[in-house]
């Protein structure tokens, strides 16, 4: 196949992309502007809340990954045409997502007295706690909403999600403004109105859904005859054992980069700050690369409903190569623009902490040149993943992710960051070769399975 027989999938592939891009991206600006509205308090209530966060951040990826399980099924089945199948999809998905936001809601709850014995400072745990109580219990309208959003994705319908992130981020915003400075006549709240505005944006998110999709005709057949006594505990199983291996994945992730925050924290308050600042901005750029995993899974999906496997890897490089393209504009970016990034999080004009505020700048400075570095890894790990969920293979990847992070990439982080002087950038070449590492691994055992696939496609043919 020749360079365009993959380019000219660009077009289709960023038509689905685009929406869930814009979504991921707005939402993580918000998250950014969070970080820019608390990091004006000072750099220990951003450090609290990257504390809090990282917590949260870990319940979250087994929340979120759990409900991938969701896209592959609809998707296959909208390949096939067979509504039923899909409707019990999101049936049951929605059924299991509910159990789960409040099950880790819980488990957050009862888990907060562990930041005590976590080696942070005693200001910053002090700080983290209340937002951490409030934040907790927002994840269960937003798991609810990943079922929606994970069924509307695997129908190829991408621009709801869309819609209900941007409304939520302006209610985000909004809140934020007024109870995190106290303005006009509401009391000044501090990071506990961040949590608050969190938590209203999240409900705000999936009644939007919910309302939008029920108006829509398309949705309708689906939307029928929901009762727990149609759930069945064989389509709770399917889902199960697509939803936990990818549980597990995400949370091996993500487990690596709330591990590089706590470790952060140990180091000090400055370096856990930047680290939150370093880590904003790459959030945003890899929400380009998620949007492209959504695609990958959705696409696949239909492919292998359809049986056809040839185009179904040629569908899935073409979304690799786009992938590749966008991260490297955006590593050259993250070089061009480091030394200017980072001021926009700290006040330097705020004399009293102008030391400490330097400190973290210039420790963000030299974090965002590593962030660069692994644009490309972090991209391709993700579209690869988000290919394999299309494919339905959940364990495998399970076992590579946590070989990749755990195995590779923390003991180096801890390694470089707590016994040499590289500190929070030694953390950080972790994340690095954890990346690395996941991207070369799930690759390789994507085009195993597609190679595979059309062999015994054509064998079982001739």
């Amino acid at each position: 196949m020749t360079l365009s027989t993959y380019t000219k999938e660009f077009r289709y592939n960023f038509k689905l992309a685009y929406p869930i891009i814009l979504g991921m991206v707005g939402h993580t600006i918000v998250g950014i502007v969070d970080n820019i509205m608390v990091g004006k308090l000072g750099a220990t209530e951003l450090a609290a809340v990257s504390l809090g966060n990282s917590f949260i951040f870990v319940a979250l990826s087994i929340g979120i990954g759990f409900s991938t399980a969701i896209t592959p099924l609809v998707a296959e089945s909208d390949g096939r045409n067979d509504v039923a199948a899909g409707r019990s999809a999101f049936h049951h998905g929605l059924y299991l997502c509910t159990i789960l936001g409040v099950a880790l809601f819980t488990l957050i709850f009862f888990s907060k007295p562990l930041i005590g014995f976590m080696g942070q400072p005693d200001a910053v745990v002090d700080m983290a706690k209340p937002y951490l109580d409030i934040v907790g219990f927002s994840l269960i309208p937003l798991i609810i909403y990943q079922a929606y959003k994970q069924f509307a994705d695997g129908l190829s319908e991408t621009k709801y999600s869309m819609w209900a992130t941007i409304i939520g981020n302006i209610t985000n915003v909004i809140i934020n403004y007024f109870l995190i400075y106290g303005i006009w006549i509401f009391p000044q709240l501090g990071i506990v109105g961040a949590a608050i505005g969190t938590i209203a944006s999240r409900f705000v998110m999936l009644g939007f859904m919910h309302y939008m999709m029920n108006l829509k005709p398309k949705f309708h057949p689906y939307f029928k005859g929901f009762s727990l006594k149609e759930i069945k505990k064989e389509v709770n199983k399917k889902i199960i054992k697509i939803g936990l291996p990818s549980a597990m994945q995400m949370f091996f992730e993500v487990g690596l980069f709330t591990g590089a925050i706590w470790l952060s924290g140990m180091i000090g308050t400055t370096s856990q700050a930047a680290n939150q600042i370093a880590l904003s901005l790459a959030s945003l750029t890899f929400m380009f690369a998620m949007g492209l995993s959504v695609t990958a899974m959705i696409r696949v999906g239909n492919q292998k409903g359809l049986g056809d496997f040839v185009n179904l890897r040629k569908v899935a490089l073409s979304i690799f190569l786009l992938a590749t393209i966008i991260e490297i504009f955006f590593a050259l970016l993250f070089v061009a623009l480091h030394k200017v990034l980072p001021y926009i999080f700290v006040d330097i004009n705020d004399l009293k902490n102008l030391t400490e505020n330097l400190e973290v700048i210039a420790i963000a400075t030299n974090l965002l040149l590593v962030a660069a570095i692994f644009q490309i890894s972090d991209g391709l790990q993700v579209v690869a993943l988000g290919a394999l969920r299309g494919l339905q293979d959940a364990k495998v990847p399970m076992y590579l992710a946590f070989i990749s992070y755990w195995v590779i990439g923390f003991p180096i982080s801890i390694y470089l960051g707590l016994e040499t002087e590289l500190k929070a950038v030694g953390v950080w070449i972790g994340l690095l070769a954890g990346l690395t590492a996941a991207s070369v691994l799930l690759f390789m055992r994507f085009n195993y399975l597609t190679k595979k696939l059309i062999r015994e496609q054509q064998l079982f043919k001739v």
